[in-house]
């Protein structure tokens, strides 16, 4: 049973059906009695009607294959006439008119518990994750967002089994049981919360220890637990997590609020990690981070997800969503924080980068395929189906769009309102929203489209120059394609940062502009057609559009290969050179895979290979740009602009192609970076040293492609760090080099103690475009480094195979789509938010040829078909065949 706030037809929760509790909750005790093989909660909850509820009305509770023991009405047991109760629910016939106190006591076996929801165990320590409604596992109850409480828990445990018993807000007393082996801590959380932010964990733990003083002078105890043996890999997540405490307090005025910040970090989890108040609970993969294993990827991603959770304090905790259609209130707004934090830490035009390319990697394909959705729902079967790149990075750029529309100041005085009007609340987008209403003076009534709309919106901006009349005109037409359940679209403001770049490389002004709203470099367009005039200008400007990608839209252009590899050499914008030059590869990645289906050999522009190769030894860009730069579009990329009838196999042969002819042209040049690149001083994950990395491994991947392989040998065996070394292993087994797995084995032999760095062992090998892939990826499922019960081991070998292996998961006989679909229903009966992710990598089967449509089809069908389903996989299923 979904949380009270709709059901309606087989299970379908809608937006507008909401409706609050007929009962409040006031305060909730819990009680926690651990031992080896069984788990005893009890969860006393002070509840009173709400005004309006009818006298008697029952009180109904969520559960989810609990096993009920007993219930107290105000200390007395109850008899079984008085209630109902089922794994699933809980309903109190008849409760008292006034507030009472009910008293559940279910008892449960957490090392069964492989769902990973609610508490189970991982590796011998107890642990809980109950976002989204994995509370009703632990106890019957409201399990849902706007029902705030107080919570008081007393954890009881083994000393021998849990060193550490830790839960939500502060300490406030712990001792140990007289007479027994076992000892007890309570902790209270000031703060209302609803259930999802709930967290205990108890076990034995290696802990880091750091302090960190607040812009009020307030001293908050960090800690960080990991499992034993690891400590030291725990330093940079706290180095981190103290950059991240500050720049909130900078940034956005918020000062932490509890005594102790604590994270715990564990190998058995579903998610990156979970913003438990006070107690965040991570990924160990988010969390461990080393020279000897970890990239310049995970030191990144453990910076950003760790500032991401802390974030969460604020938005998310102390502000939570009204229901869980209003998920993106708390996951895109904090992305766009935590992305803003990455930026300020690191290069902001990388990051940038970065972040657009997750976005068009990841969301752009769900809003064009049958799961497209809006950034807020208003409708759903399964709500763990929803944490989706719309709701998270399209989410984090609708925000990203309020900042460009309103400025920094506006912006900043929107969030101060929101922070200092629902502090404390369970709020909606419509609330949010009015706050930057309020606090700018303007009217963002459509602004709203952008969180009830799917889909990406289409902008087509025809350009003319008129030279006797010194006038450049600009047509914008947008449109947004049909989506499930909305077939038409309304316009949507889409604010297009712009530049006019002369023929000198620099920007030009035009004297008058009209036929938009126009605020600094920012046109406004709010209408379905804008004809944009640009007067006074000298010469012919080639304009830089959508810079620094200020709005989540699909731009086309009636700019051609020349003014493409201009602005691939002069603009300004980092992103829209960046975005220029990959503009130009990937026409010719088109042409050429349209060339090589009619049996013809393709021919590429020579401005590709040249403006990659001289932004290469441009020495007045950083590496870190240049490294992306020489990075080609991905078959996935090249696979979503052709949109239809996609062949991946010519695909891969057009990009091997241009590699090979810009490996081959630009030798001198890799060679010389390979060089001077090379590492200089100790090691260090900063962003500059990670940028010379970046551009050196680049450079020794199309050395290898131009012939010298001896080269990605030498880099692995001379490697100081995970970095290098990961790089030349994938080179190798990509490239299907000789040395491959002699490599591989070594690899193996050295990390085969760290599970992480298994991980990236098993990714290097599902994602290598070569034949044996798909027989390798099913010898290691076998493997004893591997386990299905391990969402980290799935994602790394499974779910990478099917997201990252364009050519061999999309295989022309088909029997790609069959080993995804196996492991689906394998999975579905283990873990079936896995699963259901799993199944998700289906989502753009239209697009391909019809032979391999219909293998993808079949294959769809097959699991829908399957007995026994969970909900969370059913529902992708009839999704993506609906």
């Amino acid at each position: 049973m979904h949380s009270n706030t709709a059901t309606v037809e087989t299970d379908v929760v809608r937006l507008v059906d909401y409706a609050a509790t007929p009962y409040r909750i006031e305060s909730v005790r819990l009680d926690f009695q651990l031992s080896e093989e069984v788990a005893t909660v009890v969860a006393e909850t002070a509840l009173a009607p709400r005004d309006g509820t009818p006298a008697g009305a029952p009180l109904v509770l969520d559960g989810d294959e609990l096993v009920f023991v007993e219930a107290r009405l105000d200390g007395v047991v109850l008899p079984p006439s008085a209630y109902e109760v089922t794994p699933d629910r809980f309903v109190l016939k008849t409760p008292p008119a006034e507030g009472f106190v009910l008293a559940i006591t279910t008892r449960q076996r957490p090392a069964e518990n492989r769902k990973l929801m609610g508490l189970y165990r991982s590796s011998g320590n107890w642990c809980t994750q109950c976002e989204a409604e994995g509370f009703r596992r632990i106890t019957y109850f409201y399990d849902r967002p706007d029902v705030l409480a107080v919570y008081t828990t007393r954890i009881e445990a083994p000393k021998a089994l849990a060193r550490s018993l830790l839960s939500n807000g502060n300490p406030i007393e712990a001792g140990e049981i007289a007479g027994t082996d076992r000892h007890y801590a309570i902790w209270r959380d000031p703060f209302p919360k609803p259930s999802y932010l709930f967290a205990m964990v108890a076990g034995t733990f290696d802990v880091v220890e750091d302090r960190f003083v607040t812009m009020s002078g307030r001293e908050v105890a960090l800690r960080i637990f990991v499992e034993a043996g690891r400590g030291e890999k725990a330093g940079y997540a706290m180095d981190a997590l103290k950059r991240s405490m500050r720049w909130d307090e900078e940034a956005f005025g918020r000062e932490y609020d509890l005594d102790v910040f604590m994270i715990v970090a564990v190998g058995d989890f579903n998610m990156g990690a979970m913003e438990n108040k006070g107690l965040n609970v991570f990924n160990d993969k988010y969390v461990l981070a080393s020279q000897k294993t970890a990239t310049d990827a995970d030191y990144a991603h453990v910076e950003g997800v760790i500032a991401h959770e802390y974030f969460h304090n604020w938005t998310g905790n102390r502000i939570t969503c009204r229901d869980w259609f209003q998920l993106c209130l708390k996951e895109g707004l904090t992305v766009f924080r935590d992305q803003e934090f990455s930026a300020d830490q690191r290069s902001r035009a990388v990051k940038r980068i970065a972040d657009v390319r997750l976005l068009k990697s990841h969301q752009f394909p769900e809003d064009a395929g049958p799961l497209a959705h809006p950034v807020r729902p208003d409708v759903y079967k399964e709500i763990n189906n929803f944490y989706t790149a719309t709701v998270y990075e399209k989410g984090a750029e609708v925000v990203r769009m309020l900042k460009t529309l309103l400025g920094e100041a506006g912006f900043r005085a929107g969030m101060d309102l929101y922070f200092a009007r629902h502090d404390g609340e369970a709020a909606t987008i419509e609330q949010f929203l009015a706050c930057f209403a309020e606090a700018s003076g303007r009217d963002l009534s459509g602004f709203m489209r952008w969180y009830t709309q799917a889909g990406t919106p289409e902008v087509i901006a025809q350009i003319a120059w008129d030279a006797a009349q010194g006038r450049l005109t600009i047509v914008f037409d947008q449109t947004t394609p049909a989506t499930p359940g909305q077939p038409m679209k309304q316009p949507v403001p889409i604010p297009i940062r712009f530049g006019l770049v002369g023929p000198n490389g620099s920007d030009m002004h035009a004297s008058r502009i009209t036929g938009a709203s126009v605020t600094g470099d920012v046109l406004l367009l709010e209408d379905a057609r804008h004809e944009v005039v640009f007067e006074g200008l000298a010469a012919r400007p080639t304009p830089s559009l959508l810079r620094g990608f200020s709005a989540p839209v699909r731009l086309s252009t009636s700019l051609d290969a020349a003014d493409q590899a201009f602005l691939a050499a002069a603009d300004a914008d980092p992103f829209n050179r960046w975005q220029a030059i990959q503009g130009l590869a990937t026409r010719g990645l088109i042409e050429a895979t349209t060339a090589i289906r009619r049996g013809e050999t393709p021919v590429f522009d020579r401005r590709i290979v040249e403006a990659i190769v001289t932004t290469a030894a441009d020495e007045t860009l950083d590496p870190d740009f240049r490294a992306l730069a020489v990075g080609l579009p991905t078959e996935a990329d090249v696979a979503r602009e052709i949109a239809v009838d996609v062949d991946p196999d010519a695909i891969l042969a057009a990009r091997e192609r241009l590699r090979g002819t810009l490996a081959t042209a630009g030798r001198a040049v890799f060679a010389d970076l390979r060089e001077r690149f090379a590492p200089q001083g100790p090691f260090s994950p900063d962003a500059a040293s990670a940028g010379r990395r970046a551009l050196r491994n680049a450079a020794l991947e199309l050395l290898a492609r131009a012939g010298d392989a001896a080269l990605v040998g030498e880099a692995y065996a001379q490697a100081d760090n995970m970095t290098d070394r990961l790089q030349a292993l994938t080179i190798a087994v990509a490239g299907d080099l000789p040395d491959a797995e002699e490599l591989l084995a070594d690899f193996h032999d050295r990390f085969a103690d760290d599970p992480l760095v298994i991980d990236k062992w098993l990714m290097v090998q599902a994602t290598a475009p070569i034949a044996r892939a798909l027989d390798r990826v099913r010898t290691l499922t076998l493997h004893s480094s591997f386990s299905i019960t391990n969402p980290n081991r799935v994602r790394a070998l499974i779910t990478t195979f099917a997201s990252g292996n364009q050519t061999q998961f999309n295989r022309a006989d088909g029997a790609g789509f069959a080993f995804v679909a196996d492991k689906v229903l394998e999975l579905d009966r283990i873990n079936p938010q896995v699963a259901a992710r799993l199944l998700s990598t289906f989502r753009s089967w239209r697009s391909l040829e019809p032979r391999r449509r219909a293998y993808a089809e079949a294959e769809l069908k097959r699991v829908a078909a399957a007995a026994g389903l969970s909900r969370d996989v059913a529902d992708i299923a009839e999704r993506s065949l609906g």
